[in-house]
């Protein structure tokens, strides 16, 4: 019995003093509110508390390579984001299209495929003229009259040229004239019953799209090809604004970070309600296709004042809302939500509900968000 009741201050004394997770000083709302508070709960490894603060370990942390930064207000470039899409740069790139009805027959090399490397004047396909049985046989007809006037009038000139001193000069040049038309009008109906057109490329690069097989039937103005150089391409982006194109200071790609961009210039005509702006892409073996939709994060010269965050401090709680992750204390991180805008391809800027000297997570806040 005398052992019983030694032991229970011993345990009574542990239960009083059981480490308690307090929230350091520093963690300050908008507008200078306390976030930090005394937690009912206890915790000693990962757990998200009662009151929605996150409780991470010393260790943990190292292995979940949390990083967090003190931040502070500045004034930043305002940004804007549009809708964009890669298209063929005029000047780098081309689209061959049939110049009229006909069979396709495959070039000296063959057909080419899309991604095949091709040079300016390469044969790509030869195109054979097709037309309906009425219109060749009346072709064929109009050819068969041709290349007997041309028979007579060789004649003709042969006989002329050998009276030549008796009959007037101009009557041989009438004759020679005439017989260079009818030659011209024959070779010319000629190629269009039997002729082949050859279709080159039109500039070096890589064929994007192919759209033709051997012995295919193509109508005139059918795209057959589409040429690209893939280090030189076109975005072209879609504003309502159109004062937006002056105010543009500089250009960035959300899904490719290295590509650079260089403002063209913005439309003086609408497309479908909205201004198009253009930029040359430029960068090593672009990771962009023609036709692909991109997000367009444009850095204008007017300025917004906010905390500058990396986009991957910025998560969504269960209720949807985007926040950051304020560390209060060696191992409390409180929840903020918050209002940001784009800043460039990976960063943000937080214009509304956070605090300055605050410190926030910029790495590994996903995996914090994650902890139930």
């Amino acid at each position: 019995m005398a052992t019983a009741i030694a032991l229970a201050p011993i345990a009574f004394s542990t239960i009083a003093f059981s480490p308690i997770a307090h929230a350091s000083p520093g963690a300050h709302g908008p507008n200078g509110e306390h976030l930090d508070g005394q937690t009912a709960a206890t915790a000693s490894g990962l757990a998200r508390l009662p009151d929605g603060s996150v409780n991470v370990p010393k260790l943990a942390q190292r292995r979940m390579v949390i990083r967090t930064t003190m931040v502070q207000e500045d004034s930043h470039p305002r940004t804007v984001e549009l809708n964009g899409r890669v298209a063929i740069d005029p000047n780098a790139g081309g689209r061959v299209q049939a110049p009229f009805a006909g069979r396709i027959v495959a070039g000296p090399a063959g057909l080419p495929v899309a991604g095949e490397t091709v040079r300016k004047g390469q044969v790509l396909a030869r195109l054979i003229p097709v037309a309906s049985a009425v219109e060749r046989g009346n072709q064929e007809a109009a050819l068969a009259d041709l290349r007997a006037m041309r028979g007579l009038a060789e004649r003709r000139v042969v006989r002329l040229e050998s009276l030549e001193g008796t009959v007037p000069a101009k009557e041989i040049d009438a004759a020679r004239a005439e017989l260079a038309s009818i030659r011209g009008r024959e070779k010319a109906i000629g190629a269009s019953v039997a002729g082949v057109e050859t279709v080159v490329s039109p500039a070096s690069g890589v064929i994007a799209s192919s759209n033709v097989l051997a012995g295919q039937i193509v109508e005139a103005r059918d795209v057959l090809f589409d040429v690209v150089d893939p280090a030189r391409l076109l975005v072209e982006a879609t504003s309502t604004d159109v004062a937006l194109a002056g105010q543009i200071g500089s250009a960035s790609l959300a899904s490719a970070k290295d590509v650079r961009l260089t403002l063209v210039g913005g439309g003086r005509s609408l497309r479908d309600g909205a201004l198009p702006i253009s930029f040359r892409a430029q960068g090593t073996a672009l990771p962009l296709a023609v036709g692909q939709p991109v997000t367009v994060l444009l850095k204008l010269t007017t300025t917004v004042k906010g905390i500058a965050l990396p986009a991957a401090a910025l998560v969504r709680n269960p209720a949807n809302e985007t926040v950051v992750w304020v560390k209060s204390g060696a191992m409390r991180f409180i929840a903020q939500p918050v209002e940001a805008q784009a800043l460039d391809a990976h960063t943000v800027v937080i214009t509304k509900g956070l605090s300055p000297e605050n410190r926030v997570v910029v790495s590994g806040a996903s995996l914090i968000n994650q902890i139930r």
